[in-house]
């Protein structure tokens, strides 16, 4: 299948040369949009077990979801307003800026950050797509969270400007004023600046004795006497270069959340892909270090993003999508199956020949938008339309659930899996480590002679190369098992002489909790499970996952 057409455009290329340029255009463009698509590409992902696995519930997933924000560090942050037009084909206008980051400490006070995580194998596949690390590491641009900006004012001591006036309403008069010194301001820099024209000194002493006498023409230095401004005119003008200085300043300290603040700002509505992953990194690098749990988590987020879509949720609202596990598969399938005329606008374009991969993943997010709302009847003015049945997009906002691709291929062929996911509690799950290099299939035969708990019907997979997880459909088989492990019944004697451990759901939340990330799951499991004793039975409250054992790991991935 031929890529989509978005893919071929490309988007600005935003450095600190251009910030300020692009963060002006940008500022005019979610004005005039009704969504905005973003999309990162950051220097690794979690591996093993530490990433979003079947088995994690919405607060394990938003643990690992954690580590991987304060571990690895954005290097592009794709940013596209975009708006569609109610007309047949369907018009989709499209505003794409690619970002480029680095933590760069130009405030020398040790933020954004003194290091982060690589993985070489991420490096490697931006390099081959195009990323140019030197552009990134001298002329990416940085940037301090809302609550580095405070403590970096703090340390160096800028305090606001004191109010200039007594009076804060400004009249029409003095903003004629303002708005006349601006333009003579502006009009005499240029003149000045221009290196066509030479300017002696005779000219020079012209101007300046026309200044003195109150005999201002155009393009000449603005100047003020007492004959000619008030008070109050000699303090606006104050308040307006004392506010000029401010706003350098400010941008100085927010670097690239200066952007964040326009997306907050604009309310509008935030399309993503994996939104998990890429928010809690949105939120640690530019709004404040990350909540402890996922409940505190959402309600910092809706402060700032109160409506985000996960694009991965709106494609699962069409039956057949549900099976999709990327995005150019949803594509795909949409281009096959439905007839859905996009015609995709991009008024303005670097004009570079090369695309990154971050570029391509936003204008797709952005063309499969406009596809999927198509076809749900999502509209931004739902309210005004009464004759039409549509829907609002805030309905579909704010669902996040724990994504288990690793990776994933683009290519659309191999991209679908079979729809086996399934709702099940944590009470019905069981770690179990010691089992010595077994495969998957040796492993539950193996089991099934040790005790009658494994002649119920249950599954077995690995979660890393040292511990699997068994899923049995009756809770109370699951339940049964883990007292009689804790209480280490007569009937387990062969199952504890063969090495073999095993622990609640409860032992792998507190594992996740505390942040035991370095060692090997059995390693840490067995450590918080002595710790706990015979608490491995869940507790009163239990909760569900979305199991779907095409995610899962084999042996074989490690023994290889």
């Amino acid at each position: 299948m031929a890529a989509p057409r978005a893919a071929a455009a490309s988007a600005k290329q935003v450095t600190r040369q251009n910030f300020a340029e692009a963060v002006l255009e940008l500022r005019a463009h979610l004005e005039a949009c009704d969504y905005v698509a973003v999309a990162a590409q950051k220097t690794g992902a979690p591996t093993g077990w530490r990433r979003a696995l079947p088995v994690d519930t919405a607060e394990t997933a938003y643990l690992k979801a954690k580590l991987a924000a304060e571990s690895f560090q954005p290097l592009q942050i794709a940013v596209c307003p975009f708006r569609q037009r109610n007309s047949y084909p369907s018009t989709l206008v499209a505003y794409p800026y690619n970002f480029h980051l680095f933590p760069r400490d130009e405030l020398q006070l040790g933020m954004p950050s003194y290091s982060f995580s690589c993985q070489p194998c991420y490096l490697s596949t931006i390099a081959n797509d195009g990323f140019d690390f030197n552009m990134c590491i001298y002329d990416g641009i940085s940037y301090l969270s809302r609550v580095q900006e405070s403590l970096a004012r703090e340390k160096i001591f800028t305090p606001r400007p004191h109010q200039l006036l007594s009076s804060p309403n400004t009249s029409v008069a003095d903003s004629v004023f303002m708005n006349r010194i601006k333009s003579r301001i502006v009009n005499w820099r240029k003149r000045y600046a221009d290196p066509s024209k030479k300017h002696d000194g005779s000219s020079l002493v012209s101007s300046l004795s026309r200044l003195i006498l109150g005999a201002e023409t155009y393009g000449s230095r603005p100047s003020m006497s007492i004959d000619v401004c008030s008070d109050r005119q000699v303090q606006l003008v104050l308040e307006m270069d004392i506010q000029k200085l401010e706003d350098e300043q400010n941008f100085k300290f927010r670097g690239f959340r200066e952007v964040i603040d326009l997306l907050s700002s604009s309310q509008k509505p935030i399309i993503s892909y994996s939104c998990l992953n890429d928010l809690t990194m949105l939120h640690t690098k530019f709004i404040a270090p990350l909540p402890p749990n996922m409940h505190e988590f959402m309600c910092s987020l809706k402060m700032v993003f109160p409506n985000v879509v996960d694009i991965s949720h709106l494609w699962r609202q069409i039956g057949p999508l549900r099976k999709a596990k990327n995005i150019q598969a949803a594509l795909s399938y949409l281009q096959r199956q439905y007839f859905v005329p996009i015609e995709i606008e991009i008024p303005q374009q670097d004009g570079t020949s090369s695309i990154t991969k971050n570029e391509q993943n936003v204008l797709r997010i952005t063309k499969l938008f406009a596809k999927l709302s198509n076809l749900l009847k999502i509209s931004p003015e739902c309210q005004l339309q009464s004759r039409e049945q549509c829907t609002a997009v805030e309905e579909y906002c704010n669902i996040f659930y724990p994504s288990c691709v690793v990776g994933g291929s683009d290519d659309a062929n191999f991209a679908f899996e079979s729809d086996t996911t399934e709702t099940v509690s944590t009470d019905n799950i069981i770690f179990l480590w010691g089992f010595r290099e077994k495969s998957v299939k040796e492993l539950k035969s193996y089991l099934i002679g040790l005790h009658q708990a494994f002649s119920e019907d249950f599954e077995v997979k690995l979660l890393d190369k040292t511990c699997s997880a068994l899923i049995f459909r009756d809770s109370n088989t699951a339940m049964q098992l883990l007292k009689e492990i804790g209480s280490e019944g007569p009937s387990l004697n062969r199952f504890f002489s063969e090495g073999l451990k095993a622990a609640g759901f409860e032992v792998y939340k507190k594992v996740c909790r505390l942040g035991l990330w370095d060692s090997d799951l059995a390693e840490v499991l067995e450590d918080v499970s002595s710790e706990l004793g015979v608490p491995t039975l869940p507790e009163c409250s239990t909760s569900q996952i979305y199991w779907n054992s095409e995610f899962m790991l084999d042996l074989k991935e490690y023994l290889e």
